[in-house]
């Protein structure tokens, strides 16, 4: 993409807008055909179109696996006679499971955010194909199971070294734990999906693929403790993506001497640092320490 400078936040969403309505895609598919195309409405759809005919035929190979995965149970929802373009818990784990991934940990966070599931106990035909799809036309995967495991796999295994590829899938796993209807996770959740990401010794599940700790404190059991005393609230978006960014910060300083009062962070995380100074966690930077200055916090 060229260097130029990059149309406004109002322009870039009227040419969000004309793609779709050019070309039926999503906004997701939008967004990034045109930062390919430098935000030509016209350049990014013929690239589009362009690569929509080139895997046409994978398209309908992801099809024909997505009917291989319908049970008994999915037709029946679906109803007679009537396309399933969903299924179910049961069918999801099963399919989980033949990605060679574990639907015990984090492992079945990476499958769900490649077919782009909306929620834990359900894969769409949308989704599967879409996400697939793009795999295909970035990686040239073929449309086979064994080359999805394989794929599969290796996203697992890039998990606790991509720092980037980690943080996707942890802001993926946010909407797959909430309802349709909520805007933020119920605590308990929150604190079981910490433990999937986030996990040290001292966690139920054991070790996460990143575990918050660092070399003298367990932050995430800290973390967990403090949560348990003081917060009663659910957990939203900004807390829940903050959270890792504080989380990462933490690893890097134990001493907590990158934050400051004056800093953009949750109200929650802000407490957590008092927290654990009154606890003897992390004592206060000597007066006249940098303190977090020229420190910003992360825009997650």
């Amino acid at each position: 993409m060229s260097s130029s400078r990059l149309p406004s936040t109002a322009t870039q969403r009227q040419k969000v807008a004309q793609f779709v309505a050019v070309t039926n895609a999503s906004k997701e598919n939008a967004q990034r055909y045109l930062r390919n195309a430098n935000y030509s409405v016209e350049l990014a759809a013929n690239m589009y179109m362009n690569d929509r005919e080139r895997k046409r035929g994978p398209d309908d190979a992801l099809n024909q696996l997505f009917d291989r995965l319908v049970g008994d149970e999915d037709r029946a929802a679906a109803g007679a006679g009537k396309p399933v373009e969903a299924i179910g818990a049961e069918a999801a784990q099963a399919y989980i499971s033949s990605m060679g991934a574990n639907i015990e940990n984090v492992e079945a966070f990476v499958v769900l955010e490649i077919v782009r599931a909306d929620s834990i106990g359900q894969i769409t035909r949308q989704g599967f194909v879409e996400g697939w799809s793009s795999i295909y036309l970035d990686h040239r995967i073929p449309a086979d199971p064994a080359h999805h495991r394989n794929y599969v796999r290796m996203c697992i295994q890039n998990l606790p070294q991509n720092p980037a590829y980690f943080k996707k899938v942890y802001q993926f796993a946010f909407g797959l734990g909430k309802e349709p209807a909520q805007k933020a996770l119920e605590k308990d959740v929150a604190l079981v999906f910490w433990d999937l990401f986030l996990g040290t010794e001292s966690s139920d599940t054991g070790l996460g693929p990143r575990p918050w700790k660092s070399k003298n404190v367990d932050w995430l059991g800290a973390w967990k403790r403090f949560l348990a005393e003081k917060w009663t609230r659910s957990v939203n978006k900004d807390m829940w993506n903050q959270t890792l960014a504080f989380a990462e910060k933490t690893m890097v300083d134990e001493t907590l001497g990158f934050w400051n009062e004056d800093q953009a962070w949750p109200g929650v995380i802000d407490d957590f640092v008092l927290w654990c100074r009154e606890q003897g966690i992390a004592k206060a930077p000597a007066p006249g320490a940098a303190g977090g200055e020229g420190m910003d916090v992360e825009d997650y």
